[in-house]
């Protein structure tokens, strides 16, 4: 009993659970949609020293992938396990490594926090205008129902990744890897199609400040049914995921960027009181 009840100091709060995925969704959108603004908006010198859309494209995506993964290797990592994304949430909720109550609070801290980072955007003034500070909607040409597609395609195969990695031990430390290179193929492919979204809170931060809502269910459906998808057709990797978290810290095998410490074998006494 003394031992069981040492290991639920150790847990979170429902607070704690919130405010580190507030604090991780803000940052992710902070600075992922000041990237797309620089990169994007009318006005920007980035036009003229890279004229190529899609290699603009192709360093976004790796950028804000890459700003993403090191959120996980954060203590929002620590503490929340970086989900920053409800789609994310869900298949952790699915494969029962989160309570229901539990992830709640998760996304209610997503979606907050996704309202608070992307305040700080109306600062880029009519260049952010100019792309409504990163609002998605369908792109022009293209139907709803494409658009719709592209979010359900991208979104699982983002999942897919996430839980490749996150569901064996020797893939396991390198999982943060996996999202600049992804969100770099991904980005230039899909954007002109719905803005690769793959997360109802980037997309809802920016609609809130924007005030453009259209089509905005896409960006609900779409994440949610591709990250089902994905849940469905790895579910037999459940069983090998020890945590809902993108990055572990508690084990040395799992270390990424940590030197690795020989294990010493303690007392059984020691091991009981500790």
């Amino acid at each position: 009993m003394p031992l069981i009840q040492l290991n639920l100091k150790h847990q979170p709060s429902p607070f704690q659970l919130f405010l580190s995925e507030f604090v991780g969704t803000a940052f992710l959108l902070l600075v992922g949609l000041s990237l797309v603004i620089f990169m994007f908006g009318v006005g920007s010198p980035m036009a003229e020293l890279i004229p190529s859309v899609t290699h603009r494209r192709i360093i976004t995506g790796f950028l804000f992938g890459g700003w993403g993964a090191l959120i996980s290797l954060t203590n929002v990592g620590k503490v929340s396990g970086a989900h920053i994304n409800p789609a994310v949430t869900m298949v952790f909720l699915l494969f029962n490594k989160i309570e229901a109550k539990s992830a709640g609070y998760y996304v209610l801290g997503q979606l907050t926090g996704a309202i608070f980072g992307c305040l700080p955007l109306l600062a880029w003034g009519p260049m952010g205008e100019s792309l409504s500070f990163g609002t998605t909607t369908p792109g022009a040409g293209y139907t709803t129902m494409m658009a719709l597609l592209g979010e359900v395609i991208t979104t699982f195969v983002m999942v897919s990744g996430l839980v490749l990695f996150v569901g064996f031990r020797h893939l396991r430390p390198y999982t943060p890897t996996i999202f600049p290179l992804m969100y770099a193929i991904m980005v230039p492919l899909e954007a002109s199609l719905s803005g690769t979204s793959t997360n109802p809170a980037r997309s809802f931060g920016p609609s809130v400040i924007s005030g453009i809502w259209n089509d905005w269910w896409i960006y609900w459906v779409g994440p949610f049914a591709g990250a089902f998808l994905a849940s469905l057709v790895l579910s037999r990797l459940a069983k090998g995921i020890t945590a809902a978290k993108l990055y572990h810290f508690d084990n040395q095998q799992d270390s990424l960027f940590r030197r690795k410490t020989q294990h010493v074998e303690e007392p059984a006494e020691k091991q009981l009181i500790s």
